[in-house]
């Protein structure tokens, strides 16, 4: 798990050029799958627009299409080398740094859903800036409180056996807060409202289907 975390990240970091760019590419691969591309998340927009670049790139030419907006959630999908992929993805609603102020890159979640690895409703995070190596986030919700595992700027649950009761918990909770340090000290905290989430993890489900 630790290694195809860490191709994860190399490809993150090769293809930091466009948020939806890189949902894709995490999309295509993460800690649970095989091939190379990226775990990252993606940008949606007041409308969102299908990326290119990076993301084609990414997902050997292919493009993902978004298949319907969700309040603050995108639902989309691709078929890289022949496998199929969707996600849903949003940014933060706000997001605070301690000390005041302090540069960072946008930060995006997902959840992504890959049948033919049999992946469903995995939930990560690009935080938008190198994370403190060996520290440990977490993403609150519902009243819980959830390990994420960090490695450069990306973000997964710790306990896999945890993950669905999160993503229950995500599905019910107005917002989710994600909490995280960089590599300079820097603490962050990223507020991301779940309205829409649960009708956008019903409309990728009718199709990236079991």
């Amino acid at each position: 798990m630790w290694f195809r975390r860490a191709l994860t990240i190399l490809a993150i970091n090769g293809l930091a050029c466009g948020a939806t760019h890189l949902a894709l590419a995490q999309a295509v691969t993460s800690p649970n799958s095989t091939p190379k591309p990226a775990k990252t998340a993606t940008k949606p927009a007041t409308a969102p627009v299908a990326p290119k670049s990076a993301a084609v790139a990414a997902a050997g030419g292919t493009e993902p299409v978004l298949i319907g907006q969700f309040g603050t959630w995108g639902a989309y999908t691709a078929t890289p080398n022949g496998r199929k992929v969707c996600f849903a993805l949003a940014k933060p609603s706000s997001s605070k740094t301690n000390p005041p102020n302090r540069p960072r890159d946008p930060a995006y979640a997902f959840v992504s859903t890959r049948p033919s690895e049999k992946v469903f409703n995995e939930v990560s995070v690009m935080i938008g800036y190198a994370l403190k190596p060996g520290s440990e986030s977490t993403l609150e919700v519902g009243g819980s409180s959830y390990a994420m595992y960090t490695q450069g700027d990306g973000l997964w649950i710790k306990n896999a056996a945890e993950e669905e009761r999160m993503v229950e918990a995500m599905r019910r909770a107005p917002d989710a807060v994600i909490k995280g340090v960089s590599a300079k000290g820097t603490e962050t905290i990223d507020t991301f409202s779940l309205k829409g989430l649960s009708q956008a993890l019903d409309r990728i489900a009718q199709d990236c289907k079991h």
